[in-house]
């Protein structure tokens, strides 16, 4: 699902988009798949009987539960999350039901940086930090995939936004 085009402003272009990276679903899918093996194992020796009947349903509510915070929450939660960075600004929406969202222009970018542990390394993702020149301090966005890539695209992307604005300064009428 991408962005919408029609929420951009005129002229505006999306220079690409993203989702966090997928280690973001490592430990959910371990969840998933602990959570469906312990109990399709506690399902298959509970012998048959009433009280029995009992503990299966039990034992299915709780996986269920389980389910839906350890890999059902987090899943819909990468999937509604997305990073877009466009020729003016960087946007990010995140949310099932409520959304929260945060744009930045290019213009308010005071400086980029990126950090990343030894197996974020191993895996090509990290965390991107956007200082801006605003009072709402910056934008820090975890689990970037290319973080180092990303962080070169945004200075890129800065110096063309930059290069627009100065253009367009020079079209306006002298007063």
């Amino acid at each position: 699902m991408g962005y919408p085009a029609r929420l951009l402003a005129e002229g505006e272009q999306i220079e690409f988009e993203m989702r966090p990276h997928w280690r973001s679903m490592v430990f959910p899918s371990i969840a998933l798949i602990l959570t469906v093996a312990v109990g399709s194992f506690v399902e298959a020796i509970v012998p048959d009987g009433s009280l029995q009947a009992a503990i299966r349903w039990i034992v299915l509510g709780l996986a269920f539960v389980l389910l839906v915070f350890w890999f059902v929450r987090p899943a819909l939660a990468w999937l509604t999350t997305q990073y877009v960075f466009t020729s003016r600004r960087i946007i990010t929406r995140s949310g099932v039901v409520a959304r929260r969202g945060k744009d930045m222009p290019y213009s308010k970018v005071n400086d980029v940086s990126f950090e990343y542990t030894i197996i974020e390394r191993i895996l090509g993702c990290g965390t991107l930090t956007v200082s801006s020149a605003s009072d709402d301090g910056g934008l820090v966005i975890r689990n970037v995939p290319r973080v180092e890539e990303i962080q070169r695209e945004i200075y890129r992307l800065s110096e063309a936004d930059a290069a627009r604005r100065h253009r367009g300064a020079d079209d306006l009428p002298d007063r």
